[in-house]
């Protein structure tokens, strides 16, 4: 440990009032609430954050997800702010899980647990459909309103939920806000293992071969990559693939034969209009690494010209461009053209970049961009802008970037199609043998930020099926889920909101901003109001409905409640479906659970 980290350290654990008592609501006013006070943005509201222990605020600011925003605070003010928002030691830690929590027996994990009923990663399969055939899924559409809760696991000291569980060979691979990483019995929830990764683990999980064992694959917020071994959780490697301190992974890592995708985002647009802040430098990318040792084999920015000086703003600040284009979402794989398909987000700064709000082509061999079919032009957007920044650009884009997979499926007639959804609210289906040209188009929602179609899609071999967000109109008319026709985009039937049993509060809201997940017959949503739905593919009438949002006793013995679902959708598997709740921006609904349903003997 160097001399300036015990220092560092040393003042952090020391109380802030042997240096003098900062104003720590004045710092929150200035330096947080532009994002944490903001409805428009994903950050926590201050109601949750004061859910989190003095220490995991503490923690967050000196070298988590918040620690570049608050390099401008000192550490006296570091730890004011923590004090001020965190809750007193001992309320909000969670006692130590009791010896039940794990499997009495140490199961085997099957030579190859690919061989029985999984979900793996993002879309259950490389082309994203978010579909779950029959001898996968091993639940019908008549059995699904029999669906009752089989167990319960509670994350340990956070107030989020927020990584989607892979299923694969009788196990639950699943990562956590803190950055822990389970592998839990599908039947029972015990624990066979876990593993503490560097930062909070947000994305999905891949499972796949690599030599002659099976490797488990995930990303954090930090922008590193992790395999590790699928049967005892040791770590086989580790790789950070971008260096950018707003760089992170959301989208799930996705795995073919030797080489593992791994797509790029950020959240500098949340620094960007800060004007100490130097706007800004990072480029959104693919990432194609070695799935044996995690060595990078290449990396395709979306934008291709590296960031450079413009100018100072009245502070003298110095400015940069071009920057933005990241990719929130797991790449999709088209085997046949071997190309890879990934939605981008908005730019920030301006002009925005071609290759922003777009659907772009990848060579798998190579990482060379075959074409990008632009959605939305001039999308330049950073957050918490207010007239005359100079960080900020001059025409405020809308914000509508792409957050969900492209799914690729093949119609009747033997063609391809690509469907994409945008937050703009509006579906799409591309042809992706003439550069992603527009086949068909459908408006579901209004769209704007956090608004249209938010995390994701599902697709069977007849529709896609559109779940609404539009989570900042009024809370009775945000939501809504569509069938449409593959084909050319004509609407099957639309599923209204459901009727809320709530009133007041952010979280409640009918919004339908999660992933979505179809099996034959039925398609699952959840919603920011914490109800988990099952909804006919015939006409959209609801089968099953689950309230999330209370309080669950748990398997590992730690104190754990749903809350609103939002992000990664459900997995079903074998008969069960699993599904977290408690996204943990949403005032009220923050949660800390994930649950496992199975139908009634």
């Amino acid at each position: 440990m160097t001399r300036r980290l015990v220092l560092v350290l040393a003042a952090l654990i020391a109380p802030a009032a042997a240096f003098g008592q900062p104003n720590a609501e004045a710092i929150y006013k200035t330096q947080c609430a532009v994002c944490h006070d903001n409805p428009t943005t994903r950050a926590p509201d201050r109601e949750t954050l004061v859910l989190k222990s003095r220490a995991a605020i503490l923690a967050s600011l000196v070298s988590g997800s918040m620690a570049a925003h608050a390099r401008e605070l000192t550490a006296v003010e570091k730890r004011a702010v923590a004090d001020l928002l965190g809750a007193p030691p001992g309320t909000a830690a969670a006692a130590p899980p009791p010896e039940t929590a794990l499997c009495a027996a140490d199961t085997r994990l099957p030579a190859d647990p690919l061989a029985g009923p999984r979900w793996i990663g993002w879309g259950a399969g490389p082309a994203n459909t978010r579909f779950q055939p029959s001898d996968q899924a091993g639940l019908t559409a008549e059995e699904v309103p029999r669906l009752k809760l089989k167990w319960a696991f509670g994350f340990p000291e956070t107030v989020t939920a927020y990584a989607q569980p892979a299923v694969a060979g009788g196990r639950v691979f699943v990562g956590s806000e803190k950055g822990a990483v389970y592998s839990l019995d599908a039947a029972t929830g015990c624990a066979h293992w876990s593993y503490a990764a560097a930062a909070g683990v947000r994305t999905a999980i891949s499972v796949g071969p690599v030599g002659k064992r099976h490797l488990v694959f995930f990303g954090d917020i930090g922008a590193k990559v992790y395999a590790l071994d699928a049967a005892t959780g040791e770590r086989v490697w580790d790789t950070e693939v971008d260096p950018h301190q707003f760089a992170r992974i959301t989208g799930a890592p996705i795995l073919h034969e030797t080489r593992l995708f791994v797509p790029v985002s950020s959240v500098e647009e949340i620094a960007g209009a800060r004007p100490k802040y130097e706007c800004c430098t990072f480029r959104g990318s693919v990432v194609a690494l070695d799935a044996a040792t995690g060595k990078k084999i290449w990396q395709r920015h979306m934008i291709a010209d590296q960031p450079k000086p413009v100018k100072k703003n009245a502070q003298g600040t110095q400015l940069w461009h071009p920057a933005g284009a990241a990719i929130w979402s797991a790449p999709t794989l088209d085997l046949k053209r071997q190309l890879i398909y990934v939605g981008t987000g908005n730019g920030y700064t301006e002009p925005a970049a071609a290759t922003s709000d777009a659907i772009v082509a990848i060579e798998m061999a190579t990482g060379a961009i075959r074409w990008v079919q632009q959605i939305t032009p001039n999308d330049a957007f950073v957050v918490g802008c207010q007239p005359g920044n100079p960080n900020c650009p001059a025409e405020l884009g809308p914000d509508v970037d792409f957050g969900s997979s492209p799914i690729l499926r093949t119609l009747p007639g033997g063609q391809d199609i690509l469907v994409v959804g945008q937050k703009s609210g509006v579906a799409f289906g591309l042809d992706p043998d003439r550069k992603g040209a527009i086949v068909w188009q459908f408006r579901a929602g209004k769209g704007g930020a956090l608004g249209g179609i938010e995390w994701g899609m599902a697709a069977d071999e007849t529709n896609v099926y559109v779940p609404v967000s539009d989570v900042l109109l009024k809370p009775a008319e945000a939501g809504g889920l569509f069938a449409l026709k593959l084909t050319d985009g004509q609407k099957v039937w639309h599923a209204p909101p459901a009727p809320l049993g709530c009133t007041t509060g952010r979280g409640c809201s009918g919004a339908q901003s999660a992933a979505i997940t179809a099996t034959p017959g039925v398609v699952f949503s959840g919603s920011i109001d914490g109800h988990l739905r099952a909804y006919s593919t015939a006409d959209g009438r609801v089968l099953w409905d689950f309230d999330t949002a209370r309080e669950f006793p748990t398997v590992n013995g730690i104190k754990a409640n749903g809350g609103s679902i939002d992000a990664p959708g459900p997995v079903v598997v074998g008969g069960m479906v699993f599904t977290n709740s408690g996204y943990g921006m949403w005032r009220g609904k923050p949660g800390n659970v994930l649950l496992a349903f199975e139908v009634e003997k």
